[in-house]
């Protein structure tokens, strides 16, 4: 097993606490992970992300998509139909449709805008919506030639009002 050092990264950064967290369960999280649904991430614009993920077999009252924590989870859930036997003999049965649950990590300010299926595939939109008071800014710096240079254009506009 490998183990990195993240030491570098702290020297420069300051409040990414939960980028080490997520780093480090990336990390630890078995190869061997479930790949069902299998699902694809799209970057659709500079700011808009689409996940896709393949749901056949489900009808859109058996899927749930939450955000929740800085996550989004997609799970479904086989809807039992009450006092219903089936008589079904299967011969090869390869369209899973067993239950799962899905969760991806989101990035600070991105939220989930729409979902619908289509094709058997369910697609999941994201935007990322940064505020204002966090976009970049230009911040002029004041010099002591142009401070003094706008307290002389005052009393300049006041006398010639005056």
């Amino acid at each position: 097993m490998r183990t990195y050092d993240f030491a570098p990264l702290y020297r420069s950064t300051v409040g990414f606490d939960r980028l080490a967290s997520m780093l480090d369960r990336a990390m630890t999280v078995d190869v061997n992970t479930n790949g069902y649904p299998p699902y694809n991430i799209e970057k659709t614009d500079e700011n808009a992300y689409k996940i896709s993920v393949a749901v056949a077999g489900f009808t859109d009252d058996e899927l749930s998509i939450e955000m929740r924590d800085g996550q989004l989870v997609i799970s479904a859930k086989k809807a039992d139909a009450e006092g219903e036997t089936t008589d079904v003999t299967y011969l090869h049965r390869g369209i899973a449709s067993r239950a799962f649950e899905k969760r991806f990590h989101l990035a600070d300010h991105v939220r989930a805008t729409g979902a619908k299926t289509q094709n058997g595939i369910l697609h999941v939109d994201l935007v990322r919506e940064v505020p204002e008071a966090l976009k970049p800014r230009r911040i002029e710096i004041a010099g002591p030639g142009k401070a003094i240079e706008a307290k002389a254009d005052k009393k300049v506009t006041k006398k010639e009002t005056a």
